[in-house]
């Protein structure tokens, strides 16, 4: 067997136990769904009525791809959390002791939480569905949107395993990512529009790569309001493929740095 086929058997293994261990703790599958549900509803009807959107789009239809977005941001940080608990209850070093593929652990770690972050994009679809969120595409562009979420989600949760590499416990991922994470979302097209910004925080925005996302996903549901001009910078003109590009520069750069350290750390 080649050294690929013994990579791709290993992490299949270890994408099937982390999959097998959320079902064994119901808890962890429950709050996965349930807090998609209520960010959902808290944005709906409790900014809904403050925010206006140009044009005829209710907000409802703006709101969904920001909030899909968000979710799948905010739940690739699953992985430096899952990372950090298992270095330090030392599974890591018991993985390290058996003859399997070095990044098999990793991979099946971030697969198994992209298939995590799919089930909560499904449940907020359904939700947004019941509170008005509608798609105007076809399928196919439909099913590209929810992927160019997926795909970026999945990038990040490699830079999330880095970090779960480098810090001591589980919680301090939590703090170290949301450092990072909040403002990315927060500052970007997810819940308002851009023309609201001032200058500076408007230029950010506009290159800021969950903006692209959302961009992205708004165009390929049918989301967008029509009749406004354009977006003039590049990054929102070609979303999909920025949101691709910044996806693809995160997995080179973080990928072979997670599998080093993951081979140089030692458990706490």
């Amino acid at each position: 067997m080649s050294s690929l086929s013994v990579a791709v058997s290993d992490s299949l293994t270890i994408t099937r136990r982390n999959l097998i261990k959320v079902k064994r703790v119901p808890d962890l599958l429950f709050f996965a769904t349930l807090s998609p549900i209520m960010f959902v509803l808290l944005f709906r009807y409790v900014f809904g009525g403050a925010i206006q959107v140009p044009g005829d789009l209710s907000y409802a239809e703006f709101l969904l791809p920001g909030i899909f977005a968000q979710t799948v941001v905010f739940g690739a940080t699953i992985t430096g959390a899952s990372v950090a608990d298992d270095l330090q209850k030392g599974l890591i070093d018991r993985f390290r002791s058996l003859p399997m593929a070095s990044s098999a652990v990793l991979v099946g770690r971030t697969v198994a939480d992209a298939g995590l972050n799919a089930l909560s994009v499904a449940v907020m679809a359904l939700t947004g569905l019941v509170v008005g969120w509608r798609i105007h595409t076809s399928a196919g562009e439909a099913a590209a949107g929810f992927l160019v979420l997926l795909v970026f989600s999945y990038a990040i949760s490699w830079l999330m395993a880095v970090v779960g590499l480098l810090v001591r416990t589980p919680e301090v991922v939590n703090n170290a990512s949301f450092i990072v994470i909040f403002p990315l979302t927060f500052a970007s097209n997810a819940f308002v529009p851009l023309e609201s910004f001032p200058s500076w925080l408007r230029a950010f925005a506009e290159w800021n790569p969950v903006s692209a996302v959302v961009e992205a996903s708004r165009q390929l549901f049918g989301n967008t309001v029509p009749g406004l001009p354009a977006p003039e910078a590049w990054s929102l003109q070609h979303p999909a493929l920025y949101s691709l590009l910044w996806a693809a520069v995160i997995v080179a750069v973080f990928l072979p740095l997670s599998v080093r350290l993951y081979k140089r750390t030692a458990s706490r």
